[in-house]
């Protein structure tokens, strides 16, 4: 069996969900030029991501440019 990785983006308010790449290696690099791709088109104004080390400075730097305000999750709480 092989696990592989899906970068996805959902617009909450169409439930549109664009599939932006999919990994077996999923890294910080991948997924800032997967950011790089997306950011052309998107529109969007609120971008809610995990907190997961692949999601760099520079991850956040290419949304922010363009004016899009980053929100993280909370961190999981202890079980």
């Amino acid at each position: 069996m092989k696990r592989l990785y899906v970068f996805a983006v959902m617009e909450v308010g169409t439930r549109t969900v664009h599939i932006l790449g999919v990994t077996a290696h999923p890294t910080a690099a991948w997924a800032t030029q997967l950011a790089r791709n997306r950011i052309a088109d998107s529109g969007f104004r609120y971008l809610l991501r995990a907190l997961d080390n692949r999601y760099t400075q520079a991850f956040d730097t290419i949304f922010a440019a363009d004016g899009i305000e980053i929100l993280k999750t909370a961190p999981q709480a202890p079980g």
